[in-house]
């Protein structure tokens, strides 16, 4: 195995635990911590050593991409600020050819979450069924957990050789 190859399989372990810390933490806490962003902007670097000076060029593109779209859901108030920057940044890691797989990833990722908070507690999702969507239903879904599945499965999918859109090594 080549340098560029286990450097690839350290950075999206690392990846992943960070990842991983920044969904609990946002089920535990309903936040995002700023660190695991940077920390994914630090994972970056050796990532993108590892690739095409012209893969670079496109996957810094998905970010500001997936960055102002993001942002504009946090505007909008869909999304809270700390999924906004997690998604970007993740989103470096899909690239330009991955982003539209990485977020249809993360929006079924998404789904499966929610229905599994309904079914956790089907007094509230019978609340909400007979308020017709008005109200307060609490804290809301964690979109953390669903952006890191949605990552986890495009670079560990690409890494792997699943042939997934775009993730080609």
């Amino acid at each position: 195995m080549q340098l560029h190859e286990v450097v690839r399989w350290i950075v999206a372990g690392l990846l992943t635990a960070v990842i991983a810390f920044a969904a609990i933490n946002d089920i535990r806490h309903r936040k995002i911590p700023n660190w695991t962003v940077l920390a994914l902007l630090g994972l970056f670097i050796p990532w993108a050593l590892t690739h095409a000076f012209s893969w670079d060029l496109l996957a810094l593109a998905a970010g500001v991409i997936a960055f102002a779209v993001t942002f504009g859901l946090y505007s909008a108030g869909l999304v809270g600020a700390g999924d906004s920057k997690l998604f970007s940044a993740v989103a470096l890691f899909a690239g330009l050819g991955g982003l539209g797989f990485f977020a249809l990833a993360t929006a079924l990722a998404g789904g499966a979450v929610a229905l599994a908070g309904l079914v956790a507690r089907p007094t509230r999702a019978m609340v909400m069924v007979k308020m017709r969507g008005q109200g307060d239903f609490g804290r809301g879904v964690p979109y953390g957990v669903a952006i890191a599945l949605g990552g986890a499965v495009v670079v560990w999918g690409g890494l792997l050789g699943f042939g997934l859109p775009g993730l080609q090594r």
